[in-house]
C-alpha cells in the first residue's frame, strides 16, 4: 500500500505501478466519488465500438448499398 500527499491545490501523484496497471496515462479520465467513508478513482473504460461511429463518414451509403444488395438477392 502507498501513501500519497495531496499538494496544496489537491492534487495527487497515483503511483507508477498502478498507473501502469490500470493503463492511466496523461489525459486519462477518471471518475472520483465517495463511498462508504473512502475516496474511490476510477479510469473510465472506452468503448471503442462508441468512439468509433461516424468514423468512415459515409452517410449511410454502404448501409443503403447492402441493403439493396439484399433485395436483389432476395428477388433472385
Amino acid at each position: 500500500m502507498d501513501v500519497v500527499k495531496a499538494t496544496v491545490k489537491g492534487q495527487i501523484l497515483i503511483p507508477a505501478s498502478l498507473r501502469r496497471k490500470y493503463q492511466i496515462e496523461r489525459g486519462t479520465p477518471l471518475r472520483v466519488y465517495d463511498k462508504r467513508n473512502r475516496i474511490i478513482l476510477e479510469p473510465v473504460i472506452r468503448d471503442m465500438v462508441e468512439e468509433g461511429r461516424g468514423m468512415l463518414k459515409t452517410k449511410g451509403r454502404i448501409l443503403k448499398a447492402l441493403i439493396r444488395d439484399r433485395k436483389r438477392e432476395a428477388k433472385q
